[in-house]
């Protein structure tokens, strides 16, 4: 689950991470108020979507300005208007594709006197199983590019779970940010906090980019993203009560309430597998044939018929889907369960579009005998390359829309 960048913030200066003042907005009628409640001179109005690149992204809408989607405002007057340009307009950058985002929200900071711009983040090491820091002097742009174009300049160590956060992982990150006095103990004292709160609130990925040098001397965060581990929030209600399900897709939402994995992706094949890996085997061999997956969807182990019913109407509800695989290895999962689910599901929902099974394991016999005997206009496939194979004829060869 990610979260608005003003949510980050909150929430890591409850660990005492050195932040800048600002206030979100979400009514335009808002922004008076939250301007006059910050300093000045300077006000930073910033967009608040899940995605990267704000500040040269570009408004759809004329109206909205050509500003990007981060601006410096030098009044209050100035922060409203851009707050009545930006809000409700679609943001597009590098990151949310050609369609954009929609801005529901805005946050309106205190301006920085930046000296200094460098890159952290924190993620989960999924092959050392430790949580890992990436450090680098070359703030405020891609991190790919700066791995690309100068690796040496970045940072990376992992931290034993066992021991902790320690004094030389800080001084480790403050020497490679070239930092000395003062500031090299405020990066040890920043890093403990960052650690501190990762490890309590369940994180997945910490990224700060920028982390800021003032002229006044103060290490601090300027922008923030996070991202949590989806099977920890049961444990973290008030982050849950951070989500903002208008930056998700409706279906994954949808699918999340009968804990199905569901991606959606590009493509116009629909696939319902059990198994995170056969999944993947069978998107593979749809991209071998010619065509490309709609979704990544894992119904699990354990599905019963209401699970399936459920994961069915998901694929079947979204419009560029030309055709259904259903691909299931019955082991715990049983395939006259899998049978019952389809044949419930198309009889409430209908089918529009070609539809292709091939089941395999426990009680396959009945299940086949289910999808036989209901009626439905559905392809029986003996394996997974001749399913994949009469799904791609059958699209193919349906007729156009």
């Amino acid at each position: 689950m990610n979260i608005h960048e003003y949510q980050a913030k909150a929430l890591l200066h409850e660990f005492g991470v050195p932040i800048s003042k600002g206030a979100p907005v979400l009514r335009a009628a808002d922004a008076y108020p939250a301007a006059k409640s910050l300093p000045g001179p300077v006000w930073v109005v910033k967009s608040q979507i899940h995605a990267g690149g704000r500040g040269k992204g570009k408004f759809k809408e004329a109206s909205a300005g050509d500003k990007g989607g981060v601006r410096i405002a030098k009044s209050v007057d100035e922060v409203t208007e851009f707050v009545e340009q930006m809000l409700g307009a679609t943001l597009v950058t590098v990151q949310t594709g050609p369609a954009g985002k929609q801005v529901n929200r805005l946050y309106i900071e205190e301006g920085s006197d930046i000296d200094k711009e460098f890159y952290l983040s924190m993620l989960v090491d999924r092959e050392t199983s430790k949580i890992a820091f990436v450090v680098s002097t070359e703030g405020g742009v891609n991190i790919e590019d700066v791995a690309h174009n100068n690796p040496e300049k970045i940072l990376t160590f992992s931290v034993d779970p066992a021991t902790g956060i320690m004094g030389h992982h800080g001084r480790a990150v403050a020497k490679a940010l070239q930092l000395s006095g003062d500031l090299a103990r405020q990066a040890e004292k920043l890093v403990t906090q960052l650690y501190a709160a990762f490890v309590a609130k369940d994180m997945a990925m910490l990224e700060i980019n920028p982390l800021v040098v003032t002229r006044q001397g103060q290490l601090r965060v300027l922008d923030a993203k996070v991202s949590f581990d989806d099977n920890a929030l049961y444990r973290h209600l008030d982050v849950q009560e951070m989500r903002d399900e208008t930056e998700e897709d409706a279906k994954e939402i949808e699918a999340s309430k009968y804990d199905l994995n569901y991606i959606t992706l590009d493509g116009t094949i629909g696939c319902m597998v059990n198994g995170a890996g056969l999944a993947m085997a069978t998107m593979d061999i749809i991209k071998l044939y010619g065509m490309a997956p709609a979704n990544f969807l894992d119904v699990g182990g354990g599905a019963d018929k209401a699970k399936v019913t459920a994961a069915f109407k998901i694929i079947t509800a979204d419009p560029n889907v030309k055709g259904i695989l259903i691909n299931i290895f019955g082991g715990i999962m049983k395939c006259d369960i899998i049978a019952e689910g389809v044949v419930a599901a198309v009889k409430e929902v209908g089918l529009q579009v070609p539809l292709v099974v091939r089941l395999e394991g426990t009680n396959v016999d009945a299940g086949k005998k289910i999808i036989r005997e209901s009626g439905l206009n559905v392809l029986p496939a003996d394996d997974l390359d001749d399913a994949a194979q009469k799904i791609v004829k059958a699209v193919k060869g349906a007729p156009k829309a």
